[in-house]
């Protein structure tokens, strides 16, 4: 998988199948928390610290980011 960063989040490639995926800015900051090492936690942190969300609004998205990566293959199950 490579990735790079927009103006308007994360473009990631799928380097196995050639496949795009266009990534908010809030699931790039996410992606970029969990690639270099944080926690989910830190990762919803990092989200609350951002946006106007609360913790448990921001832990429900980040669950469901990483659902839908793992189910296109792009994180480990």
């Amino acid at each position: 998988m490579s990735s790079t960063e927009t103006e308007f989040g994360l473009v990631v490639l799928d380097e196995r199948t050639g496949r795009y995926w266009q990534l908010t800015s809030s699931a790039a900051l996410v992606v970029s928390a969990l690639a270099r090492g944080d926690s989910v936690d830190e990762a919803v942190t990092a989200l609350t610290d951002r946006y106007e969300v609360t913790p448990e609004r921001a832990r429900q998205d980040v669950d469901a980011l990483i659902g839908s990566l793992r189910s296109a293959g792009l994180v480990a199950r």
